[in-house]
């Protein structure tokens, strides 16, 4: 045999690896799409599957809203107020129960839990947390909404007379 037969015969050898090869991979690859499109599916599922329990356990609180704007239609204030304290209070222990903790606002100003809406001067420490207007709430350790706070800022010196 010459070298040329030879050389022609590793070519036609070659040529079926290549094929197994190239099929090989094309499975892998629809085999990876497949996984893609099932990990897509699964996480749209436990999305669906987390909202339907959290709507499922807010609808006792629309009931309870829903008594609470009766007892508004008939004037009875006391009811009323119960009625009110009664949803949110099932409301934040509902939140509550899913992770969701208020931001504490004792203390000083801290940039990533709290916004700064305005600084007053105060008797207070500059740069403490003076009041809140609007509370924060982090879920696990992510915050969901900073805590809106006035912080206080260095008292002003009266003008003397001079």
């Amino acid at each position: 045999m010459t070298d040329e037969h030879v050389k022609q015969d590793e070519q036609v050898q070659e040529q079926p690896e290549q094929e197994v090869v190239d099929d090989r991979l094309l499975r892998l690859a629809a085999d990876f799409e497949n996984y893609k499109k099932r990990a897509a599916r699964e996480r749209q599922e436990y999305v669906a599957l987390a909202n339907e329990r959290l709507i499922a356990e807010l609808i006792p609180i629309l009931d309870d809203l829903e008594r609470a704007l009766s007892a508004a239609e008939q004037h009875e204030e006391a009811q009323l107020e119960e009625g009110v304290r009664l949803v949110h209070n099932s409301l934040a222990s509902l939140l509550e129960r899913h992770g969701l903790t208020p931001i504490d606002t004792e203390g000083k100003f801290d940039p990533h839990v709290h916004e700064a809406l305005l600084s007053q001067p105060s008797q207070a420490e500059e740069g403490a947390v003076i009041d809140v207007v609007q509370k924060g709430y982090k879920l696990g350790d992510r915050v969901v909404r900073p805590a809106r706070v006035v912080v206080a800022a260095p008292q002003e010196e009266p003008a003397g007379d001079a």
